[in-house]
């Protein structure tokens, strides 16, 4: 109700953002009756047309840094170099935003010019130009272009992730304004089907022709390496080049190439864990990424939210490192599971009385907190049994779960701990990490330390060669050793909430095994495991 009566007086979010992107949607329409009538060539030429637009803007300011930088080289004044420094980040924060003008101002013609680009692909089995160096280069890697005669043959079919795809895509609306939201720096929520790949292109062509590099941040290997693949031959028919971090390996000089692309695909995690090499590196030479410019990040909700729960850890030497602090954690985590299963016995009580009062609502609510709290609690497994309930729990946890979740936070709230049964991971709250810190003098002692962050902050710092890399090793000793904290603490709840003796283990010869079922078969595995 709050929020219709908010939508009266301020309006619909989206609604506002639609009426002022659908102007520029009219300006790109406008620009493709005259990219219908160039000719293949003169298609292509515009991409260098863009290209020179956006270096005259900046020239002057290119100029000037040209010059100071000569300048510093002569300067031997410590303080008077830093002076100088310091005009060269102004200068360069004033090229970029003169860019970003440029790129605002060509970017209903830039769109057309994909738009066009993929329906000439879409009309043709073969696009025909002439012959340039980068086709030549392309055409020893890529059978999908043919030199004959001084002509280049652009084929509309090429291999994806190693299936054979005939490209049949044009842009729609949707998809333009898909693609004008990202460039704004905006969330594009769409759905499956309406094409979000496809959309990426149109700000991924026009931020690339900065040549400062564009990222795509998806989710998984095999998305980055399809998408690469699929999109790729329609940038490099204008000269852009294409590359994947995944298909290289880590700290190599292919890796370092892919960086260096126009446009670079990758999976979170590869583009996160060279962000830490790099940070760890002590030449520059062995920097992998290069200034960071533009990225797009696919399945924004699961990178930023869900893999960002999980910390990119590089595992290195720890003092100690084969001793643990499961003895030591053991009396912190047994009172954590107390408190919550003397929680999760009130809540499952006032469940019961709920229910038979006919409060349905409130307690399936009550019985999702208890089932989210201790699955294998006993009097809850009974209670489960009774006709009607488990079906009651299912309904609510279908309420709770849907739209990615978001509103379980409030059954979560008050636990000490989440246990998903299903994916048989568990997850402190912000409760459970109140209490469990507590027991200790250090009120940081299982906050992370931000690494990046903590990086930037020895850099700036201006240290010696020697005491950076000591306050570098000890930040990242840190990291370690609360890594292993909190894996520590991840392992004990399990034991204490999801591993029953003779059920998930078994003790023979004073070893735990580790029970693995088989669907299939009566048989059971065993795998050792360090206790």
């Amino acid at each position: 109700m709050l929020g219709k009566i908010l939508k009266l007086f301020v309006g619909d979010k989206s609604k506002k953002d639609l009426k002022l992107i659908n102007p520029v949607i009219e300006k790109i329409h406008s620009f493709e009756q005259v990219m219908n009538s160039l000719s293949n060539d003169e298609l292509r030429a515009q991409t260098n047309e863009f290209k020179n637009q956006i270096n005259n803007s900046i020239a002057e300011i290119n100029s000037q840094i040209d010059k100071i930088k000569k300048e510093i080289e002569e300067v031997t004044d410590f303080d008077k170099k830093e002076g100088l420094f310091g005009q060269i980040d102004k200068l360069n924060e004033e090229a970029y935003n003169v860019s970003e003008d440029t790129l605002n101002e060509i970017l209903p013609k830039a769109f057309a010019v994909v738009k066009e680009t993929a329906k000439r692909f879409v009309e043709n089995k073969e696009v025909i130009v002439e012959a340039n160096d980068n086709d030549i280069e392309l055409s020893s890697r890529k059978d999908y272009i043919q030199i004959k005669n001084n002509k280049s043959y652009w084929k509309n079919t090429w291999d994806a992730a190693g299936k054979n795809i005939v490209w049949d895509m044009v842009h729609y609306d949707v998809q333009l304004i898909g693609g004008v939201a990202m460039h704004q720096g905006k969330i594009a929520e769409m759905q499956t089907g309406e094409g979000k790949t496809l959309s990426a292109t149109l700000p991924i062509y026009l931020n690339a022709l900065t040549g400062l590099g564009v990222h795509l941040v998806t989710v998984n290997n095999y998305l980055a390496k399809r998408d690469a693949e699929w999109m790729g031959p329609i940038f490099e028919f204008h000269g852009l080049s294409v590359d994947c971090i995944d298909n290289h390996s880590p700290n190599s000089e292919m890796r370092q190439k892919a960086y260096l692309a126009d446009i670079t695909y990758g999976t979170n995690n590869e583009f996160g864990f060279d962000y830490l090499r790099d940070n760890m590196s002590r030449r520059v030479e062995d920097l992998v990424q290069r200034k960071l410019n533009f990225s797009i990040v696919d399945e924004v909700d699961s990178v930023l939210i869900d893999d960002a729960r999980t910390p990119l850890i590089i595992s290195g030497p720890t003092p100690k490192g084969d001793q643990h602090e499961y003895n030591e954690l053991k009396h912190k985590v047994n009172s954590l599971f107390s408190e919550q299963k003397k929680y999760v016995s009130q809540i499952l009580f006032e469940a019961k009385q709920l229910i038979k009062d006919g409060e349905r609502d409130k307690g399936g609510f009550n019985l999702l907190r208890a089932f989210r709290g201790l699955p294998k609690n006993k009097a809850l497994i009974k209670f489960l049994s009774e006709e009607g309930v488990r079906a009651l729990l299912q309904k609510t946890e279908n309420f709770y779960m849907q739209d990615q979740s978001k509103e379980m936070h409030k059954v979560d709230e008050e636990l000490f701990f989440t246990i998903d049964e299903k994916n048989n991971s568990i997850e402190l709250t912000e409760k459970g990490i109140n209490l469990i810190t507590k027991f200790t003098d250090d009120k940081h002692f299982f906050i992370m330390p931000d690494v990046g962050e903590e990086i930037s902050k020895i850099q700036a710092q201006k240290l010696d060669e020697k005491e950076e890399i000591k306050r570098k090793d000890e930040l990242m000793r840190d990291f370690s050793v609360k890594s292993e904290r909190i894996h520590s603490i991840n392992q004990l709840l399990k034991a204490y909430t999801l591993f029953e003796k003779d059920t998930e283990y078994v003790v023979i010869d004073n070893k735990v095994k580790i029970l693995n079922i088989n669907k299939f078969s009566n048989r059971a595995s065993s795998i050792n495991c360090r206790c």
